[in-house]
């Protein structure tokens, strides 16, 4: 199977690394599920007067504009609690930017707790990245998912059914 990775896969890699596979394998979470619910309401209610939903090669970014003379690539999330995952997540956009002869800084919203986090691409970050995509082709490339372990995030996870049902 050929990885095509993306953002989400850097981060359900950051939170589960089942729900790498599953998703990579077509497995849907829980549609009806109220974070997902939650989640896509703020996404679509929230920043409307910038960009949204720009698609840069295999990457989708949530929010994009310009501040002064920097570019600036956002993502929205529903709270910090993923703080580390959505970082990479947004890392991940800003490093393909970075590939592409582009500058851009990036920012972490998180509307409902009304605070915004600067994020910027080091070094140090960029080797995380190269290790995460790495083990995230080698788990999407298993015949079945890396069984099930709980976790502090299970309880309100959208695929939770397909590990503990």
């Amino acid at each position: 199977m050929d990885v095509y990775m993306t953002g989400v896969y850097i981060w359900y890699y950051n939170i589960c690394k089942r729900q790498v596979w599953l998703m990579a394998h077509g497995v849907l979470p829980d549609e009806n599920d109220d974070n997902i619910v939650l989640g896509r309401f703020l996404h679509e209610y929230y920043y409307k007067k910038d960009q949204k939903e720009i698609k840069f090669g295999n990457a989708v970014f949530d929010i994009l504009y310009q501040d002064k003379d920097e570019i600036v690539i956002g993502e929205t999330k529903k709270s910090s609690r993923f703080k580390e995952a959505s970082r990479y997540q947004l890392l991940f956009y800003i490093k393909l930017l970075k590939e592409a002869g582009i500058s851009a800084k990036g920012v972490l919203f998180y509307p409902e707790e009304r605070k915004k986090e600067e994020v910027e691409l080091t070094v140090e970050d960029e080797e995380k990245l190269q290790k995460m995509i790495a083990e995230i082709e080698t788990i999407i490339e298993k015949d079945s998912p890396p069984p099930a372990a709980y976790c502090r995030y299970c309880p309100k996870c959208a695929y939770r059914e397909y590990c503990f049902a």
